[in-house]
């Protein structure tokens, strides 16, 4: 069994690098200090400390231990907060980001619903299309769509989206339906900032270039040109199922629709997450769930 006499004595000499100081940071005198180190030096058979007059610096065998003896307190400091924060009612302030139009749609009506439930909790949301940095921007949680780029964030999935091709029946009326991918290159295909679509074909994805004379950074604004039977468009779902359902657009090219892809709360890694953003981030994916988003 793991002896834990001395470690709070050790780990604070090393923080402070020096015995009078760790002291009087523990309380207790200096040579019980120095008592206890010694004797994990004893009890180790190693040199933890090179120790002048003026300096008190690790070994490198100390600073290895050191490490592990942090790690262990930090993990026991967590452990105490974990317990202390779930006694507690969640409160306080959080920061969140997310996509303009599906915050509009589907994120802010939630977090509406979310603080009348809980008014000890404030909520002060950032909507924007540009990739925001958790740590700088001081956010507490994000919602991301998506494929999401390898970090050092955690991730937990919400819901998902499915991307549909689709046109006006008037469009396909006088253009006609394409019935293969290289067919687009015959349509005029509505861009948004990229210029490719993503299919599936056979279980893997491709990328396929279109073109056509309108692009626009608004997903409503290329709904719109759909809808006005200017072209083919390639967007989420909680743009054009409204307009599918009431038959004022048609998909295309099923076959080929990409897989689903996830709608995801995205935090930075802290040692501990707490009750308010666990709280939220359950009550988000179960509201989209009951809402009928997978």
């Amino acid at each position: 069994m793991a002896n834990w006499e001395g470690i709070n004595e050790f780990v604070a000499v090393a923080q402070t690098s020096s015995f009078t100081l760790a002291s009087k940071k523990l309380a207790i005198s200096t040579a019980q200090v120095s008592r206890q180190v010694s004797a994990i030096e004893k009890r180790l058979n190693i040199k933890l400390f090179y120790r002048t007059t003026r300096k008190v610096s690790l070994t490198q065998e100390g600073e290895v231990f050191y490490q592990h003896c942090r790690s262990v307190l930090d993990g026991l400091t967590a452990a105490e907060q974990a317990i202390s924060t779930l006694q507690s009612k969640p409160q306080g302030l959080i920061n969140l980001s997310a996509p303009v139009t599906y915050g509009e749609q589907k994120i802010l009506p939630l977090l509406n619903d979310f603080v009348q439930l809980h008014s000890e909790i404030e909520i002060n949301t950032n909507l924007t299309n540009h990739r925001v940095d958790l740590v700088d921007g001081g956010f507490d949680l994000v919602i991301r769509l998506g494929q999401l780029d390898d970090s050092n964030l955690i991730a937990s999935k919400l819901s998902s989206r499915t991307n549909f091709v689709c046109a006006s029946p008037e469009y396909l009326a006088k253009h006609g339906e394409p019935d293969s991918l290289a067919a687009l290159n015959n349509h005029n295909c509505l861009l948004g900032t990229r210029n490719f679509w993503r299919f599936n074909v056979k279980g893997k994805e491709k990328q396929t270039r279109v073109s056509g004379n309108v692009r626009c950074n608004s997903g409503i604004g290329l709904v719109d040109a759909a809808l006005k039977h200017i072209g083919i468009v390639q967007l989420p779902d909680y743009y054009v199922r409204q307009h599918l359902d009431s038959g004022k657009l048609t998909t295309l090219l099923n076959q080929y629709q990409e897989p689903e892809e996830g709608i995801w709360a995205v935090y930075p890694q802290n040692k501990y997450l707490s009750p308010k953003i666990r709280l939220l981030i359950d009550f988000l994916k179960a509201q989209l769930v009951q809402s009928g988003n997978k």
